[in-house]
């Protein structure tokens, strides 16, 4: 798993914070809807997916908006784990460009950051209107 892009991505996929944001949403969902598909002859499969699954889109996006920007912004793991310079990060690379050309080069340093973040604001931007609808849906009640 050293120096392979494996090492970055799967840890990043286990997350305690997403599970205890998503068992706090779950909480959230009336169990009367879950109550009303049984009734109807809906097993466990179809009422998270049809159901559980579609109100909780808010709630992924904003983990899934937060996962990227916390493993977008990681320094000190994928410095442990990646040793090659072709596999390096960017807050890595952004690091490594500040000690190549030091504190006379302000403006290719502020280029270089300017770019890293780019993807962050493209993910944001992307995925801006279930941020907003999260945001609504916190005010109403039942």
């Amino acid at each position: 798993m050293y120096n392979t892009h494996a090492a970055l991505i799967l840890p990043g996929l286990i997350n305690p914070f997403g599970v205890f944001l998503l068992r706090q949403y779950f909480i959230t969902i009336p169990t009367d809807l879950e109550d009303a598909a049984r009734v109807d002859g809906a097993n466990v499969f179809t009422i998270y997916l049809r159901i559980i699954l579609p109100l909780s889109g808010p709630v992924l996006t904003t983990l899934a908006i937060l996962t990227f920007v916390g493993v977008w912004n990681q320094y000190f793991f994928p410095l442990v784990v990646i040793n090659e310079p072709k596999l390096q990060v960017i807050t890595v690379g952004l690091t490594l460009l500040r000690g190549q050309f030091g504190a006379g080069a302000l403006g290719t340093i502020a280029a270089a950051l300017t770019m890293a973040i780019v993807p962050v604001l493209i993910v944001f931007l992307l995925l801006q209107k279930y941020i907003i609808k999260s945001i609504v849906s916190t005010g109403l009640k039942g």
